[in-house]
């Protein structure tokens, strides 16, 4: 019998960045990692690497002023309150525009990489409610 296997791409020496610590706060579905890059203050941007486990996602949530996802390894999806869901692989690029409800995470059987750039200037994320697995798999 062939088996399949899954191999994550923190099992691979290619990462960019670190795996980071895992998130534990109450604003995720399933499980992430957070690698701080660079720290947000009122006036500049927040930028972390996080990796999300297959299945894993943000809650819905907003950025006062926008948010910059950059794609840098594996699959995931990104969606608007309203708006039909997008598949995320290395290279892709989203700009989220300030203070429009969105998720983002992995797809259900592959992990997602992505570098997130916050702007902090008009104040902190606003976290929503969880992400349902009937939305999800919409």
């Amino acid at each position: 019998m062939i088996r399949t296997r899954i191999v994550l791409s923190s099992e691979q020496d290619d990462l960019i960045f670190p795996k980071g610590e895992k998130i534990t706060n109450n604003n995720f579905v399933g499980n992430a990692w957070l690698t701080g890059l660079v720290s947000g203050d009122s006036t500049y941007s927040a930028v972390g690497s996080v990796t999300f486990e297959p299945g894993g996602r943000t809650n819905w949530h907003l950025h006062p002023a926008g948010q910059i996802i950059l794609a840098t390894g594996g699959v995931g999806y990104y969606q608007e309150k309203g708006s039909l869901k997008r598949i995320l692989q290395k290279g892709d690029v989203v700009k989220c525009p300030p203070n429009i409800p969105h998720w983002h995470g992995a797809s259900p059987n592959q992990e997602f990489i992505q570098i997130a750039i916050t702007g902090r200037q008009n104040g902190p994320t606003e976290w929503l409610q969880a992400v349902t697995d009937e939305e999800y798999l919409k």
